[in-house]
């Protein structure tokens, strides 16, 4: 299950991440009071949608002054917002993060996931922060820092320790970002959580470590364990035909192809999938019934 910025952020809060001031906005009246609460003269206006890579497609924006804050809320909210991970017909803005504006002194990229050929958590780390972790893994993989997580030991403060060194920070900020680090896979193994990230986790002007941005992705078959974050589910972001279909216990997934699939069994659906491209044709949807 994938949740927003401040829905993750929120769970950052409480695991001890610090994040900048922020909160949710559904219209641009209430963006221009959160920014009058917050204080300052810079604020950032960031789209709150199921998907990355908001900034390419106009979802983040700054302003200078609260009134800047409500225009922009304003053209961000029900804006069409088309990113490389939203598809084509991009996903529509029902609400944006109005949050402190920062002076950053340096950026880096955190992230937890499971390594399937190892069969075990990694901890990914960059001193490329803000950059998309694919392509720099693509172009420049010696830039990037990997820890492999025991779990029967869990997450070591030496390997904690061993990411900050990678990342060629100065000796002051290696206890505070191997103190993230730790919080962040303690947050990784208690919410059952199959991907966090950080893109980026900055340091500030004035010394502070502060994640940015904030991704989380839980297992849906560990939810039954977490039964506060149901009020984390947002039914807007997701498939109609998807919601429906899990009314019925049918595992569907929608996609951009023209040829249905129907089939009783994942296997033998990726199977059939692979055969409609192999075909030269494409896939409408992935239907298990079971």
């Amino acid at each position: 299950m994938k949740i927003h910025e401040y829905q993750a952020k929120s769970l950052f809060s409480r695991f001890g991440i610090p994040v900048p001031k922020g909160s949710p906005a559904r219209d641009a009246d209430e963006a221009r009071r959160i920014a009058q609460e917050i204080g300052g003269g810079r604020w950032a206006i960031k789209a709150q949608v199921h998907a990355g890579g908001r900034g390419k497609g106009g979802g983040v924006c700054v302003a200078e002054t609260a009134e800047e804050v409500s225009r922009e809320a304003d053209r961000i909210l029900g804006m069409t917002l088309v990113t490389p991970q939203t598809g084509s017909k991009g996903k529509a803005v029902r609400q944006v993060l109005v949050e402190e504006g920062l002076s950053v002194a340096q950026e880096f990229y955190v992230g937890i996931t499971i390594d399937r050929s190892q069969q075990c958590p990694v901890v990914i780390a960059s001193a490329e922060g803000g950059m998309g972790i694919e392509e720099l893994a693509a172009a420049s993989p010696e830039r990037i820092v990997r820890e492999w997580v025991d779990i029967g030991l869990g997450f070591q403060a030496f390997q904690a320790r061993n990411l900050a060194f990678g990342l060629g920070v100065r000796p002051g900020l290696v206890k505070p970002l191997a103190g993230v680090f730790a919080k962040l896979y303690k947050l990784f193994e208690t919410m059952d959580c199959m991907l966090v990230e950080i893109n980026p986790l900055v340091v500030t002007d004035d010394e502070q470590v502060l994640a940015l941005d904030a991704k989380i992705e839980l297992d849906n078959s560990a939810l039954y364990r977490h039964q506060d974050l149901s009020e984390f589910v947002d039914m807007a972001e997701k498939d109609p035909l998807e919601v429906t279909a899990a009314e019925y216990r049918l595992n569907y997934i929608r996609l951009d192809g023209d040829i249905g699939i129907m089939v009783n069994g994942a296997g033998l659906a990726m199977a059939t999938m692979d055969l409609i491209k192999k075909a030269g044709a494409n896939p409408a949807n992935f239907l298990d019934v079971g």
